[in-house]
């Protein structure tokens, strides 16, 4: 746990957006110019490739964003049982402002403010944590940037996941445990593994418990009910999904099931193997599998660094996530998932504060992200 003291001064909003806009705007920049490179070659160079082409124009709405599309129009029962593991949060908005803008439209937009949102958050969290404002532009800069991040250009629910997840940690280390408990609330309706924020909230909830030596004690029992709240909230979120699922399907797990299918992930695995099975994908050409075990190493390394420098609810975050993507039988969308772990860009933002690191990371990231973007058109990389 990093010994540095809290600053306790989150900034201005006008510093966040001042930071985090020229960010959102440069990430947009390259997803779409990766997203006009893939319907190039798709269209000119090598035209007749059904898949490719049928994944390239739908653009923005490709992959997930499709499914989450059809649940905003039609609903659950009009599509595929599969359809059940996209959590409701993010479609239901998307039907709500579908209302104006169109349901395929609402999605793009709400990801896409979302997405801005989740950088001035962090930026704000990271002042309020350090009081050091270049490490809070890098932060927001680098989750902006960061390679799987062209999700939060699409019709995603992560950008509005990591959204209520930084605004869960930004409430919780102010002692704001009742907006806490809103932002865990909606998380657990928003993703399948936002239950995972329950680890890090009660590691926060007794370690400052613990700090107050028993002053919040005297005030009753208003500060142990909030935080309790908080701990609960996101499991909470979850299930009420899951339990309207059970009315209408006879199954509260079907979600579960579903994405654990073997179709999809499959079921539980030892992650030594699901990690040697990825390194064989590579010998056997599989681009997009092998691609994962190198980011699965940095990973790790990420979440030590973490654990090292920044309160210990954030290292525990890191790690829950993490472990979680590594349990299936495969690594697809890893790097998709673990940037649920907001915290290791606050790791990589630590580890690029010499001025040579910075700059090198500031031209590697967006290379990188056009790079991911078009490998996931070509049907290359699953997002």
């Amino acid at each position: 746990m990093d010994a540095r003291p809290a600053q306790h001064d989150a900034g201005t909003w006008k510093d966040a957006l001042l930071a985090a806009v020229p960010a959102w705007i440069t990430a947009r920049a390259v997803v779409l110019a990766a997203l006009a490179y893939a319907h190039y070659v798709a269209d000119e160079v090598r035209p007749g490739r059904a898949a490719v082409a049928r994944t390239v124009h739908e653009g923005l709405l490709a992959w997930d964003g499709s499914w989450y599309a059809d649940i905003a129009s039609r609903g659950y029962g009009a599509i595929a049982p599969e359809s059940l593991r996209f959590f409701p949060g993010f479609p239901v908005l998307g039907r709500g402002l579908g209302v104006l803008l169109g349901d395929r439209v609402a999605l793009v937009v709400i990801a896409n403010v979302a997405a801005l949102v989740a950088a001035v958050l962090l930026y704000r969290l990271v002042r309020w944590e350090r009081g050091d404002a270049p490490l809070a532009t890098r932060a927001a800069w680098f989750l902006s940037i960061a390679p799987p991040a062209f999700v939060f250009v699409m019709g995603y629910s992560d950008a509005l996941a990591i959204v209520f997840a930084i605004a869960a940690f930004l409430a919780m280390r102010r002692g704001q445990w009742w907006w806490a408990a809103a932002a865990a609330l909606a998380v657990g309706v928003t993703r399948p593994t936002g239950m995972l924020l329950a680890v890090p909230i009660a590691v926060e909830a007794v370690s400052s418990w613990r700090a107050s030596s028993g002053g919040e004690s005297r005030a009753g029992a208003s500060p142990v009910v909030a935080r309790i709240t908080a701990v609960v909230a996101a499991p909470i979120g979850a299930l009420v999904y899951l339990c309207w699922v059970w009315t209408q399907y006879d199954d509260v797990l079907l979600p579960y099931r579903v994405q654990t299918s073997s179709r999809l992930h499959g079921s539980f695995a030892n992650p030594f193997t699901t990690v040697w099975h990825a390194v064989e994908g590579g010998f056997d050409g599989r681009v997009g599998t092998a691609l994962h075990v190198p980011w699965l190493i940095v990973l790790v390394a990420l979440v030590v660094v973490v654990f090292r420098r920044w309160p210990l609810a954030y290292g525990v975050f890191a790690a829950v996530v993490v472990a979680s993507s590594v349990t299936s039988q495969n690594l697809d969308s890893l790097e998709r998932y673990a940037l649920f772990a907001f915290p290791l860009v606050l790791a990589v933002a630590d580890l690029a504060a010499h001025r040579l690191v910075e700059r090198i990371v500031y031209v590697l990231l967006p290379v990188v992200l056009f790079a991911y973007a078009t490998l996931a058109w070509f049907g290359l990389y699953v997002p």
